[in-house]
């Protein structure tokens, strides 16, 4: 089996998952996704928050520059793997998708997208098995690699690291992002996938993945998921009222965002949670997470 293999990976984190999942595989070729617009890391506060207008409402500020595609048009699976930035598909994953050659490279391929992210997966997976489909992809696995720390601490590890650059503990705080373990243990995916192609194929690999703990499934932290995300569009609209990416002009309802964000994570968030639990009999949490971890 050929596997062609499109990254963004700003930490390396991403990398490194993809390159364990990717170890018993074989021959796999990797491709990194490159965008015209630079991001930087460690971010600065400002620049990490004006990127989520764009981010949240699927408006990349620029495309991605030009691949060589001919080492992978023989491949007999594509592995994309990314990350989740504000709710969503990050701004590389979603210029990756939305470019015109790739769109037709993908068509008729069976994929498997990896999210390497803090603990929110959700909706980043409906856009991106909508934008598979939508191209006339075939999406046949998803795994998700996140930080299985509470919910709070995991948002204070990922600030610190992606606005300080310090992913190693300190004080009372862990090891930012996925934990070393899940990552090295991510090869097991690697050993289904590979059976799956040489055996039955793909129709049960979802399956198999999630019987393997492909995806953790949190369900008060989803709960809460699906509700930031429809704020966050409220917001998105709101900020681009005043302007475009990098327009000066919205730089005051940006960091209304960025209060709006601590005032939520910190102070109603953990009611959020105490709500659902409260509620737990009503959720109907196997029915949506049947529905969350399908590839329908």
């Amino acid at each position: 089996m050929k596997t062609v293999v499109f990254y963004y990976s700003q930490s390396g984190q991403a990398l490194s998952a993809a390159k364990r999942i990717c170890e018993p595989l074989g021959n796999v070729v990797f491709k990194e996704i490159i965008p015209q617009q630079d991001y930087p890391f460690p971010w600065n506060r400002y620049e990490f928050f004006d990127v989520f207008p764009e981010t949240r409402l699927g408006m990349p500020p620029s495309g991605i520059r030009p691949m060589d595609l001919r080492e992978a048009e023989d491949a007999d699976l594509v592995m994309i793997v990314g990350q989740s930035w504000f709710l969503s598909p990050s701004l590389p994953l979603q210029s990756f998708l939305a470019d015109g050659q790739v769109r037709q490279y993908l068509q008729g391929k069976n994929i498997i997208f990896v999210n390497v992210c803090r603990n929110m997966w959700l909706m980043t997976g409906r856009k991106i098995k909508n934008d598979i489909k939508e191209m006339g992809g075939h999406l046949v696995g998803h795994i998700v690699l996140q930080d299985r720390r509470q919910n709070l601490v995991s948002a204070l590890t990922i600030v610190r690291w992606l606005m300080y650059g310090k992913k190693n503990g300190s004080w009372m705080l862990p090891d930012a992002g996925v934990s070393v373990a899940d990552i090295e243990g991510a090869s097991r995916f690697g050993e289904i996938i590979s059976n799956a192609y040489e055996n039955d194929g793909f129709d049960m690999l979802q399956t198999n993945l999630l019987s393997a703990g492909a995806i953790n499934y949190k369900p008060s932290v989803l709960f809460l998921e699906k509700a930031g995300h429809r704020m966050f569009g409220h917001w998105a609209r709101f900020i681009r009222k005043k302007g475009g990416f990098r327009d000066p002009r919205r730089h005051l309802r940006v960091n209304l965002f960025f209060y709006y964000l601590l005032i939520v994570l910190f102070m109603v968030s953990p009611f959020g949670q105490l709500f659902f639990f409260l509620t737990y009999p009503l959720q109907q949490v196997s029915r949506h997470k049947r529905e969350d971890c399908n590839l329908e």
